[in-house]
């Protein structure tokens, strides 16, 4: 079990969570990519659904972190970093941009 913890650790959550720093996640993508995690972590401890094993034991006895809540630390993170560029820097001109005029009203157009 001590490999797949490794494996899962090094290989498999940093692949899925690669450049999250900048993803705007919705509700449903969270729950799939939770739901993505939970059946890998109940396949490292040889778990079943039907076995009715809280998910928060499970990443306990794993020591792993909910993926959830990396996803939104990497986002901090990458917050952060722009926040510290300085103020020439496109990426916080681009942050701290102000469009001008207003949208107009309605739907818009189906081209």
């Amino acid at each position: 079990m001590i490999r797949r913890v490794r494996l899962y650790s090094s290989c498999v959550r940093s692949s899925v969570l690669h450049g999250s720093e900048t993803w705007h996640v919705r509700k449903e993508n969270e729950v799939a990519l939770q739901r993505a995690e939970m059946k890998i972590v109940r396949w490292m401890c040889n778990v079943k659904v039907k076995d009715r094993v809280p998910s928060k034991e499970l990443r306990e006895r794993l020591g792993i972190d909910d993926i959830i809540l990396i996803l939104q630390q990497n986002g901090l993170r990458w917050y952060r970093h722009v926040l510290r560029k300085e103020y020439t820097d496109w990426m916080k001109k681009c942050m701290e941009y102000e469009v001008e005029g207003s949208r107009p009203r309605g739907r818009p157009k189906r081209t």
